[in-house]
């Protein structure tokens, strides 16, 4: 039975990569390791990119030359898939030698026969798994098997991302809707929260219709003691967000943290942060002492998530949004 395998030659760029890998290292020995790895790695590349799967050598252990100089390492990191390893063998090979420490953390592993001249390649199979150092050629399985094998991934990975999504979207909050009079529950009028005496004065503009739209929501810091006696009391402050009215493309937002009705001060040490969509922290502030409210202002574009996130000790609680 023929098996399907594939033939080219190494892409230009990547023998130029491997070449110079070859050239830092400080032995001939560990100097051919770096150069085959880097050939493989090139070559898998070229192909799947044919193949119309995305792929990120960047994102590569082998395309970094301090970790080629410090493993036996030949990955190839796919776009939401995983890192699938490419090891080389020389022609009339009959094993595949795969290091120990790469023999882990893989979606597969591919052989790559390099050609005696160094400027073509053949890809033989693969495996989904290895557990031994030499794998024998004749265990691979066909390349049309791989490529079903990562389309099943890709489909997987898109359902999952959709699940989240999904899930994500169930307890976002829409600021677009609130121009429409649409809240969600839990979000109320200033007034109703902090009551008339707590109300800054400035948000009559903001909540009666006006130039800007303000709604809070009663955010619950766990409990504290509240006397000698061991008494317990529920801790909890007021997150204000604020956003102009109107149908602009672009939102000034200002979110604030306030004490409840009958408390003057917030919690000292209490952190305010603003997250972006991938949850990394694009600003900050914190309470003293004695602190009576704080806030952060931002703009967002429309269609952006963004997160609100409240930290005091050992409690967090996380607000999402999205303007859509």
């Amino acid at each position: 039975m023929d098996i399907l395998t594939f033939s080219a030659p190494i892409p230009l760029d990547g023998r130029h990569r491997a070449e110079e890998l070859r050239r830092q290292q400080a032995t001939q020995a560990k100097g051919e390791q770096v150069f085959l790895n880097t050939l493989s790695v090139s070559f898998v590349n070229y192909y799947l990119c044919c193949m119309g799967f995305e792929t990120d050598l960047n994102k590569s252990d082998s395309w970094n030359a301090i970790h080629q100089t410090l493993m036996d390492v030949a990955d190839l990191s796919l776009k939401n898939l995983g890192l699938l390893e490419c090891r080389p063998v020389l022609e009339d090979a009959q094993f595949v030698y795969v290091s120990p420490e790469v023999q882990s953390n893989r979606i597969g592993y591919v052989a790559v026969q390099i050609s005696k001249s160094f400027r073509e390649a053949k890809l033989l199979g693969f495996v989904k798994q290895v557990k031994i150092d030499l794998l024998p050629i004749n265990q691979l399985q066909p390349l049309d098997s791989l490529l079903e094998y990562l389309e099943e991934l890709s489909q997987s990975q898109l359902a999952e991302i959709a699940d989240n999504s999904l899930d994500c979207n169930q307890n976002l909050v829409n600021l677009k809707q609130w121009l429409e009079n649409i809240f969600e529950a839990g979000w109320q009028e200033i007034e109703t929260l902090l009551g008339t005496q707590g109300v800054n004065p400035a948000w009559s503009l903001r909540s009666g219709g006006g130039t800007f739209l303000s709604r809070g929501k009663l955010i619950n810091l766990g409990k504290v003691l509240s006397d000698a006696y061991g008494g317990l009391r529920q801790r909890a402050v007021v997150l204000v967000v604020t956003l102009p009215q109107g149908n602009e493309q672009e939102m000034d937002i200002i979110v604030e943290i306030h004490p409840t009705n009958g408390q003057h001060y917030l919690p000292p040490n209490l952190h305010l942060m603003v997250l972006d969509f991938e949850g990394a922290s694009v600003m900050e502030a914190q309470t003293r002492s004695s602190n009576k409210n704080i806030q952060l202002e931002f703009s967002c574009e429309v269609g952006e998530r963004f997160s609100v996130k409240l930290a005091l000790e050992d409690i967090s609680i996380t607000e999402n949004f999205i303007i859509c």
